[in-house]
């Protein structure tokens, strides 16, 4: 589900709700058919926690709604999966999603420091504090053609500077000008995908840590 999911986010930017309903629907019919289905509902209903926090994220709008319905359909599915005897929790797929959301930095970061060392003016025409120069390295980049990416420029008697504010995940239009500092946007769908991937495998990277496991 959530590797097919991912293939059409990175593809299209798009799911429809049906798909999650569809996997989500299948998930809580197979409990029924399961042995144990009194403790099986009981962790669903415990794992289905996160279902308010993650709407609530996705109305902020600091994801789409598709990511929000893949871990409610996660939550029903497979809740509190993992193949090791590590603690995890019903956070643990979305934790360890955020934990691979700091990658992008560090790709933004390696991006501009080739565009200085080829010798690029990335800041031409820019006045601002370096304190904005150096958050705008960390989230984005100027990129000549973008494609699936907010701007996070603007223009203000007549000078360049930096829009720094939030972007709304569904709200807000992608940029198409050229030669544009913009912040991509993240299919974060990948994100959950790998969470889960290391929530199997290894358990709750922040949860871990914390207990020093």
């Amino acid at each position: 589900m959530l590797i097919l999911g991912s293939i059409i986010d990175v593809w299209k930017r798009e799911i429809h709700d049906y798909y999650w309903i569809v996997f989500g629907s299948t998930g809580f019919l197979l409990v029924f058919i399961s042995s144990d289905i009194t403790s099986n509902l009981w962790t669903m209903g415990f794992a289905l926690i996160i279902a308010p926090f993650v709407i609530l994220v996705w109305r902020i709008g600091m994801f789409g709604g598709a990511d929000a319905f893949a871990l409610i359909a996660l939550a029903v599915i497979a809740p509190m999966a993992t193949f090791t005897d590590s603690p995890i929790s019903p956070f643990t797929t979305l934790s360890n999603a955020a934990v691979l959301f700091t990658i992008p930095f560090f790709i933004n970061i390696i991006r501009n420091g080739v565009s200085k060392i080829k010798g690029e003016d990335i800041f031409d025409g820019f006045e601002e504090t370096d304190f904005k120069k150096i958050i705008a390295i960390l989230i984005g980049y100027k990129a000549k053609n973008p494609k699936f990416a907010f701007s996070i420029e603007k223009t203000e008697n007549g000078k360049k500077k930096f829009d720094l504010i939030m972007h709304h995940a569904e709200n807000q239009e992608y940029c198409i000008t050229p030669n544009t500092w913009i912040t991509p946007g993240i299919p974060y769908l990948l994100l959950i995908t790998g969470g889960f991937i290391i929530q199997l495998a290894y358990g709750d990277i922040i949860l871990g840590r914390l207990l020093g496991l």
